[in-house]
């Protein structure tokens, strides 16, 4: 039985994915083991990596949980099949590649556990290589604008910030980057995990979408901080990654837009995106041009198979958390604003 003036810290369950990524579990796992959060457990999910990082794990590492999946079916596949098999509270999906801070859990835990609704929350993501300038990969939380693009509090588009502060409060976003994305493990699977036909690239958004739509509210906590290195799996500028990210937003937008908006915006996404892969092809990059093209052409036999629902009514996106009512490629392309307070403004 607990006294009351013994403090309560939940099970929260460190899950890193693993893929070829020795090198990295190397470097990182053991400042990893170190985070000062007491009620931890660390665990490995290995995607059937050709590396020797399960030998490595089982010879240095033999505390360290590891749950082996039988195939390297992706980020989203990868972790709800670990995840089913993790009872902790709390789930922290960790990226190999990111080095954390020692106190990096507490405060992420502490709003959580003081906001019930909070579904996923996300720490600071800073650059590892360029420790004062935000990381690509969710900043300082993460937001989307009335098309779908997806941008952050310190990055949009390509354009990192400087990490001046100016982003430290602690405050409701749109989604919550895979990179370091703490999640009620309840919730997680109440609502089946990522969507696993995404296989990489966007499936937390398209979570942290249905996790509002159900109700949910999704945070950034910058008191916690981490840094990524990024494109450890899929560089920037790379087809496939190109691909995906393309393919993914247009399903995502599809499964989650009220029918009201979904008529209209897709068509003129479809547009804005061969206007995109158009400029590409006059640079003399035919191979993104035809990764846009190959994901338009997944999109419309996605469409005629409709193979995913959303069980939750869709909401009218500016009726969420994290929605820039305006169009981000306007600002930031023909107006040229780089920074997201130029073009949100300074209370987001």
């Amino acid at each position: 039985m607990m006294h009351s003036n013994e403090k309560y810290f939940p099970t929260v369950a460190i899950v890193i994915l693993n893929w070829n990524g020795k090198a990295y579990l190397e470097k990182f796992l053991p400042i990893v083991l170190k985070s000062s959060y007491e009620n931890k457990t660390v665990i490995v999910a290995d995607n059937a990596s050709t590396d020797d990082s399960v030998l490595f794990l089982r010879n240095h590492y033999p505390g360290v949980r590891l749950i082996e999946n039988a195939a390297n079916e992706g980020f989203a596949s990868g972790y709800n099949k670990a995840l089913q098999q993790v009872n902790s509270e709390y789930c922290i999906l960790l990226n190999s590649d990111v080095e954390v801070t020692e106190q990096w859990i507490e405060p992420v835990i502490a709003i959580m556990e003081a906001n019930k609704k909070i579904a996923a929350c996300q720490p600071k993501i800073l650059s590892f290589k360029q420790k004062k300038y935000f990381e690509y990969a969710g900043a300082a939380g993460g937001w989307i604008d009335s098309m779908g693009y997806p941008f952050s509090r310190g990055r949009v588009f390509d354009c990192c910030e400087t990490d001046n502060g100016q982003y430290n409060n602690a405050s409701p976003c749109f989604w919550a980057t895979g990179t370091a994305m703490f999640v009620r493990t309840e919730v997680f699977k109440q609502l089946a995990g990522f969507d696993e036909s995404f296989f990489a690239h966007q499936e937390e958004i398209d979570l942290c979408w249905r996790m509002q739509l159900a109700g949910y509210a999704v945070f950034v906590q910058p008191a916690s901080v981490v840094y990524h290195i990024g494109g450890g799996t899929l560089p920037s500028g790379n087809s496939r990654k190109v691909y995906l990210n393309y393919r993914n937003n247009l399903v995502m937008l599809y499964k989650n837009l009220p029918v009201s908006e979904k008529i209209w915006k897709i068509p003129v996404r479809l547009v804005l995106d061969g206007i995109a892969a158009c400029r590409e092809l006059v640079s003399a990059d035919a191979g993104y041009f035809m990764a846009v093209i190959k994901a338009h052409m997944y999109f419309y036999g996605w469409l005629i198979g409709k193979k995913k629902k959303n069980k939750f009514t869709p909401k009218r996106l500016t009726g969420l958390h994290g929605v820039y009512k305006g169009l981000l490629i306007w600002e930031y392309f023909i107006k040229k604003k780089k920074a997201f307070a130029e073009i949100v403004g300074n209370n987001s």
